[in-house]
């Protein structure tokens, strides 16, 4: 074991090492093209071009250079490891706040999310942008334990423009918060009438607040005292097939909403 964490050091203390194994793991280089693609000196890629032989992780063929099947095994292993503490990093100032225990699938598939943090200037980060996706989208599905009321407003707007098909599963609490303000009980009332709305309600309680807007998968995190923490979205096909999956079982175990629902 001692050994193996030696050469994970190795490797994990020269960026240039992680670099060049990279590039021969993925095709055949020169050693000019090495230079040009990592930016190594002559001096630095002799060097690890030495000590990559020596531990027969690459061979040289014909002028060029190419990781042999030990070095592409190597490469697999800790690229993939790289890429998990980076997604590790991404995700360590939200995952209190994340319901990994709702999430069916590997957290390696937010490595490419976009995370959104409340800052001072831009307290609503999060909610801003689920409504950036919103706007963009041409079909959305919803599950929520809240229907807050910007994001009401800019799918109401939208569906009546002729510009959105929306479904949406919410709380029993969600839609009794809307039907509580007139205003709002008024655009849920435009949705409830609209031929590309579809809504339902759920007795119980939604521990999520989920939006799939076309490609895209959008959870808003909250505390335990219900504060706005954090947002995550990601077009991840995995996520979004989780996502979808959610929903059905959620619109399944819900009942259609209409106007007597709200108070109307």
């Amino acid at each position: 074991m001692e050994s193996a964490l030696a050469e994970i050091e190795f490797l994990a203390l020269s960026p240039n090492r992680v670099a060049v194994l990279r590039c021969l793991a993925e095709d055949r280089h020169t050693r000019t093209d090495l230079a040009v693609v990592t930016g190594a000196s002559q001096a630095t890629l002799g060097r690890i071009l030495r000590d990559f032989e020596e531990r027969s992780w690459i061979e040289r063929i014909d002028g060029a250079y190419v990781a042999t099947a030990t070095g592409e095994l190597v490469a697999d292993g800790f690229l993939d490891l790289l890429d998990i503490v980076e997604t590790e990093g991404d995700l360590r100032p939200i995952v209190e706040y994340l319901p990994t225990d709702a999430l069916d699938f590997d957290l390696r598939r937010f490595d490419d999310a976009t995370i959104t943090v409340p800052s001072g200037t831009k307290p609503n980060a999060p909610v801003g942008r689920v409504l950036d996706l919103l706007r963009e989208a041409s079909s959305v599905r919803a599950f929520s334990h809240a229907f807050n009321e910007d994001s009401l407003g800019v799918v109401e707007e939208r569906v009546a423009a002729g510009e959105l098909t929306f479904e949406g599963v919410f709380s029993r609490h969600a839609i009794d918060a809307v039907a509580d303000d007139d205003r709002l009980r008024r655009r849920l009332e435009s949705l409830l009438d609209a031929p590309a709305a579809s809504i339902r309600v759920r007795e119980a309680e939604i521990p999520l607040a989920v939006t799939v807007a076309d490609e895209a998968v959008h959870l808003l995190l909250r505390d335990a005292n219900g504060v706005l923490q954090a947002s995550v979205d990601t077009d991840d096909p995995v996520v979004r097939d989780w996502a979808h999956d959610e929903f059905e079982a959620y619109w399944e175990a819900a009942e259609p909403l209409d106007h007597d629902d709200i108070g109307a």
